[in-house]
């Protein structure tokens, strides 16, 4: 698929493809509608303080991790037009509960429930697996992820314009936030109407299992727990950082404890309850997939997603702070991190479509990461701007390209579990930004810097070891397994039947 295919919208492909990043480019608009709002809400309203708004923006991540978990598992259960409309229409009730929130405590609810928002990302990821070959699917994920990502960065363009030209007055951040809300309900509705799970004559290939992610042998087994175990930990993470700053009670915060270690017991127990009869039968030869790809890809995205969102937070400060910049002048400079994302995510998709091997295009970005990352680490006051401005630049287009690239290989993991892996690896990201944060309140920018560079290195030295090429990487089909066929037959039959019961009822 060339650049000039992209905008040819009479292919129902393309159509598709645009109408789903729009989808997230949504998402990511209601998500991060409050960062660039935040000085007129305290504004608004005189008994809200920094230290708040520092636990919204805290508060606004927290249900993404286990969102992304269950979304991917709904996602490959129910398809993803009905989840992606239903997603949008359903986060249009939080985003208008925070827009006219009076209270602390109407906003602390309204937020974590929005942030519920951010596991959007993972629906698309199967919707345009499913409208483009392996040849073309690093491509259009990147132009996916990459074009909806920007987002954030309208949103922060446009909402204090909306809020202060358009609406005007104190209280104008809330018409702003609340117009977030209607984009998104309307939004849904059109998706649901304009867009299918998959193409003319092909079926929807549903995962035989959705509470957990399958696995195909005790190995793997084993390492699904281990990997599953972070994903809560980090909560617990995000609850701490919420008491330290004296949001939460310590009787809540070990009452959170609790929940989450009921819950990662609870999950265990759905693991073992979908694998141990699979298990036990055996599993088709053809239908096996090691569990390893699925562990470095997580690692990837913890990496490169995790530091974006973490370097996107202390960017700004550090330039004004380093180079007695302005703040608006270290603003416009940071800002280049959400601009180069509309083309350094497709890039390295495209470059995972075109340069024959996925798995070494992967280890170039990560090295590229690693090297990047490690020059920041060197940034001081004595750099000229320019070169800092740089090499910030560079590191950024290796960021997200390895983004694109993680992205590239997921759809090929294990086609109709691909919800499901799209929502661990995602969620990972979300844990790299909780940990890296976590670890910037202790340390310099320099050091975490040289932090961030070993989480790209550790993440390289995994995909070395463990990233394997995935099967059919440049075909113009995915490869089907024995039960994949199997599940699209008893597919078809179910439709031919309901098509049957359907004529009679006519009749």
């Amino acid at each position: 698929m060339s650049l000039v295919e992209i905008f040819r919208f009479r292919n129902e492909r393309i159509k598709i493809l645009h109408l789903t990043w729009i989808a997230f480019f949504i998402s990511f608009f209601t998500w991060f509608n409050m960062a660039p709002l935040a000085t007129t809400m305290m504004e608004s309203m005189d008994w809200l303080t920094r230290e708040h708004i520092a636990a919204l923006a805290i508060i606004n991540v927290a249900l993404t991790i286990p969102a992304r978990l269950i979304i991917g598992m709904l996602l490959d259960r129910f398809g993803p037009r009905i989840v992606y409309s239903s997603l949008l229409v359903l986060m249009a009730i939080p985003a208008f509960m925070f827009a006219f929130g009076d209270t602390w405590t109407q906003l602390m609810i309204s937020r974590l429930l929005l942030s519920s928002i951010g596991a959007s990302f993972v629906v698309g990821i199967r919707m345009v697996a499913e409208w483009f070959p392996p040849k073309d699917v690093g491509f259009a994920e990147g132009i996916y992820g990459g074009w909806g990502n920007f987002g954030s960065a309208v949103a922060a363009m446009v909402l204090p314009w909306f809020a202060i030209t358009m609406f005007g007055g104190p209280e104008g951040w809330r018409y702003a936030m609340a117009f977030t809300g209607v984009v998104c309900l309307i939004y849904g509705v059109i998706y649901y109407l304009f867009v299918r799970d998959t193409p003319e004559g092909k079926t929807f290939v549903r995962a035989k299992r959705t509470g957990a992610m399958e696995v195909s042998s005790w190995k793997d087994l084993i390492w699904l727990i281990v990997w599953t175990i972070p994903l809560h930990a980090a909560l617990g993470v995000l609850a701490w950082r919420l008491e330290g700053m004296g949001f939460l009670s310590e009787t809540i915060l070990y009452t959170i404890y609790l929940v989450l270690a009921v819950a990662l017991v609870y999950q265990v127990y759905t693991i073992l309850k979908v694998n141990v009869p699979l298990l036990k039968k055996g599993i088709p030869e053809d239908d096996r997939y090691s569990f390893k790809n699925v562990a470095a890809l997580n690692s990837t995205y913890f990496a490169n997603f995790g530091a974006e969102l973490a370097i996107i937070s202390m960017l700004p400060m550090f330039f004004q702070l380093t180079f007695s910049l302005t703040p608006a002048q270290a603003g416009l400079i940071a800002s280049s991190f959400a601009f180069i994302n509309l083309f350094a995510r497709p890039l390295g998709g495209i470059l995972s479509d075109r340069m024959g091997s996925r798995r070494n295009i992967m280890l170039v970005y990560m090295a590229g990461i690693t090297i990047g990352l490690v020059g920041m680490g060197f940034m001081d006051s004595n750099w000229p701007l320019v070169v800092a401005i740089l090499i910030t630049v560079f590191t950024s287009v290796f960021i997200q390209g390895a983004e694109g690239a993680t992205f590239a290989v997921i759809p090929m993991i294990k086609k109709r579990m691909t919800g499901q892996v799209a929502g661990m690896a995602g969620a990972y990201g979300n844990v790299g930004a909780t940990i890296y944060l976590t670890l910037y309140t202790f340390v310099t920018p320099q050091q975490f810097f040289f932090i961030l560079a070993g989480g790209a290195l550790a993440s390289f030295v995994i995909c070395y070891f463990w990233l394997e090429e995935p099967e059919n990487s440049f075909a113009s089909e995915y490869a089907l397994s024995s039960v994949d066929e199997q599940v699209v037959q008893e597919a078809e039959v179910s439709e031919a039947e309901e098509s049957v019961v359907v004529q009679k009822k006519v009749l």
